[in-house]
C-alpha cells in the first residue's frame, strides 16, 4: 500500500482513506453532533493566548470553536482530504491544521496549555500510546477534555449495523471503550487528574431518508461501505440503517439521541 503521508503511522492508514472519504461533507455529521463538539470546548474553557492542540479535527468544528475564544489552535488529523476541508471551511481563523496521527503527535514535549479531542484521539488503534502522547504534549496543568462515545449505547448499535455489511476486521480492543471511565483512568490516570461527565447528543432529521442522505455523502465508514457494496448488498444497508433511525421517530421528525462520555483532565 502506497503510505497516505509519512507522519500517519501504517496501521492507521487504511482508517484515513475510509475517514476521508466523507470529505467536505463529514461537516455535515460533524454539524448533527455538534451539542456534543460545544460542550468540550466550553468544559475547555481555553484563554485568549493558550496554546490548545484538537486531535482528529476532522473539518475542524472543534478547533473553530475553540479558536473563538482567543486561543492558538493547532489542529491534527490522519485524512488530508478532512484537513484540506477544515483549511477551506475556517477562512481566515488562525488556525493551523496539518496532517498528524495521535500515536505520533508531531510536537515537543509540555507544548500545549490544552488538548481536546472531539470522538477523534478514541479511534487510534493503540489506546495506551495515543493517551501516552497526549500526556506528553502537554504542560503541567494543562487541560484536557476529550468526547467518547459509550461502549453500549446508540453509536454502538450503529456500528454494529454497519459491521454486518463489512469484511474489515475487528480491532483488537474496542474503540469505543474510551465511554469507560474505569477503562480511562488506566490510560490516563496517572498523568491526569480525572473528571467525568457522562451526557446525551440529539440530532434531528426529517425522516429516515433524510439523515441516510446526510451519512451517504459525509460519513466516510458509510460512504466506504457504499462504494465497496453491489445494489442489493446496497439496498440492504439501508434499509438496516433506516430500520435502526426508525426507533427515533417523533412527531417533529427524527430525534437520534446518542450515549456519550465527556472526559476532562488537568495535567499533573
Amino acid at each position: 500500500m502506497t503510505a497516505i503521508t509519512s507522519t500517519v503511522l501504517d496501521h492507521h492508514q487504511d482508517a484515513a482513506k475510509m475517514w476521508g472519504a466523507g470529505g467536505k461533507g463529514y461537516d455535515n455529521v460533524s454539524f448533527a453532533i455538534c451539542d456534543a463538539l460545544a460542550h468540550a470546548a466550553q468544559r475547555l474553557n481555553a484563554k485568549r493566548g493558550q496554546s490548545v492542540l484538537d486531535v482528529g479535527t476532522g473539518t475542524g468544528w472543534s478547533a473553530r470553536n475553540v479558536a473563538r475564544t482567543g486561543a492558538h489552535v493547532t489542529a491534527i488529523d490522519i485524512a488530508p482530504g478532512l484537513i484540506a476541508a477544515a483549511k477551506q471551511l475556517s477562512g481566515d481563523l488562525p488556525i493551523e491544521f496539518q496532517l498528524g496521527d495521535a500515536e505520533c503527535l508531531p510536537f515537543p514535549d509540555r507544548h500545549f496549555d490544552g488538548i481536546i479531542s472531539t470522538f477523534g484521539v478514541i479511534f487510534a488503534i493503540d489506546q495506551t500510546r495515543a493517551a501516552r502522547e497526549l500526556a506528553r504534549v502537554c504542560r503541567p496543568g494543562a487541560r484536557l477534555a476529550i468526547s467518547a462515545w459509550a461502549p453500549n449505547g446508540a453509536v454502538a448499535e450503529f456500528f454494529n449495523v454497519l459491521a454486518k455489511y463489512s469484511n474489515a476486521p475487528s480491532p483488537a480492543s474496542s474503540l469505543l471503550s474510551w465511554g469507560e471511565p474505569e477503562h480511562v483512568a488506566t490510560l490516563l490516570g496517572n498523568d491526569f487528574a480525572l473528571n467525568f461527565e457522562p451526557v446525551m447528543s440529539h440530532a434531528y432529521h426529517d425522516d429516515e431518508d433524510d439523515i441516510w442522505d446526510w451519512y451517504a455523502n459525509g460519513f466516510g465508514p458509510m460512504c466506504t461501505l457504499i462504494e465497496e457494496l453491489d445494489s442489493d448488498g446496497r439496498a440492504a444497508l439501508k434499509r438496516d440503517v433506516d430500520r435502526y433511525h426508525s426507533h427515533y421517530k417523533t412527531e417533529a421528525g427524527l430525534n437520534v439521541a446518542r450515549e456519550y462520555l465527556l472526559i476532562l483532565g488537568r495535567r499533573r
